[in-house]
């Protein structure tokens, strides 16, 4: 597919996106709602809290939608055993992605064989499931964004995301083109926080992104 902005369809566009909803206050109603719409626009999953990968995966049972859950969301301050049985019961539960925060106090310790381990056993628990590995880039220098993402790679992760969205910042170009420098071609990059309209989500794409989480997904296919 191009990077040209004008080149985008709302369908192609669609298949970038992870149909977000992770707010503590979200409603049954809600989620499926999401569900729904998510089959409807073509997004490429809906990403939820573990609590609603049953309903997820159920409401979007035959369709080409996958369902995506939070690990350790959103501080990444349990335990890898928590986190790794938090995994594995999602991927049960039926989701066909895990979407794993790191500790970030234990990067900045430089505790690095720890962070290596944490997300090698959140991927061993996923099985076949996709992991993807956030490494809230709003609370780490330009340094630690490279360590975390080499360290993500090393740990056999698929994908390494920007941002849980409920930090001190989300997704920046910037972060998202050295993000995709520092891992390569071969994984994939997530832009996620903040990403709201369609221009928005084409320069993430053309500085790298791979899967953009939003949830103003409606909007961004819609707007341009």
């Amino acid at each position: 597919m191009s990077n040209s902005a004008t080149e985008f369809s709302p369908s192609e566009l669609a298949s970038y996106i992870d149909h977000t909803i992770l707010r503590a206050d979200a409603r049954k109603e809600e989620v499926e709602r999401y569900c729904h719409e998510a089959i409807e626009y073509g997004f490429f999953s809906v990403c939820v809290n573990p609590f609603y990968v049953p309903l997820v995966a159920k409401n979007l049972k035959g369709s080409t939608v996958k369902t995506c859950s939070v690990i350790g969301f959103p501080l990444g301050t349990i335990p890898t055993e928590l986190k790794a049985n938090e995994a594995a019961w999602a991927v049960s539960a039926g989701a066909n992605e895990i979407d794993m925060v790191i500790e970030v106090g234990a990067l900045k310790d430089g505790d690095y064989d720890f962070i290596r381990s944490d997300i090698a056993q959140v991927k061993k628990a996923c099985g076949t499931a996709l992991l993807k590995v956030i490494i809230e880039t709003c609370l780490l220098s330009d340094e630690e964004k490279k360590i975390a993402c080499a360290l993500s790679k090393e740990a056999g992760a698929d994908y390494v995301k920007t941002s849980t969205g409920f930090s001190t910042g989300g997704a920046t170009a910037s972060d998202v083109a050295l993000m995709r420098a520092t891992v390569g071609p071969e994984m994939g990059v997530k832009a996620s926080g903040g990403v709201r309209t369609y221009q928005d989500a084409i320069t993430m794409i053309k500085a790298g992104a791979s899967r953009i989480g939003a949830s103003s997904s409606i909007a961004i296919v819609t707007s341009n």
